[in-house]
């Protein structure tokens, strides 16, 4: 069956691999999951992640049997696009989380879409 939302069906994939303390989790690929896995791999919120033909397979990350990500959700949907501007840019927990934006220079953080003076399209935060 299709998936409506692929990045939705990415998050929920990693969050249930988090609840249930597995070590990796395989999503199936896409360029754009590919780069959000590049962010979380930037930002330490995974250890690494692998492109392969079968998809992306995540390695997870846990600190003293926790898991480092406490949560994560989902903005822009299929139905409710969210767009925002620059200096709309939301502070995820006054900065102890990120958010990961669509914007015409790729998929970035909200820092770097600050840095970039870009805005775009709000996929989802993450903390």
């Amino acid at each position: 069956m299709p998936v409506v939302d692929p990045i939705a069906d990415m998050l929920t994939r990693i969050r249930n691999a988090h609840g249930a303390y597995h070590k990796t989790v395989s999503i199936p690929g896409s360029k754009i999951k590919t780069a959000i896995a590049g962010i979380l791999k930037e930002e330490g919120y995974i250890v690494d992640f692998t492109n392969e033909e079968s998809g992306i397979n995540v390695t997870l990350k846990y600190v003293d049997g926790k898991s480092l990500i406490s949560g994560m959700k989902k903005i822009s949907t299929p139905g409710r696009r969210v767009f925002v501007g620059v200096k709309e840019i939301p502070s995820v927990l006054n900065g102890l989380g990120i958010c990961i934006l669509s914007t015409s220079k790729g998929v970035v953080d909200g820092v770097k879409a600050k840095e970039l003076n870009v805005g775009g399209e709000l996929l989802c935060e993450i903390w």
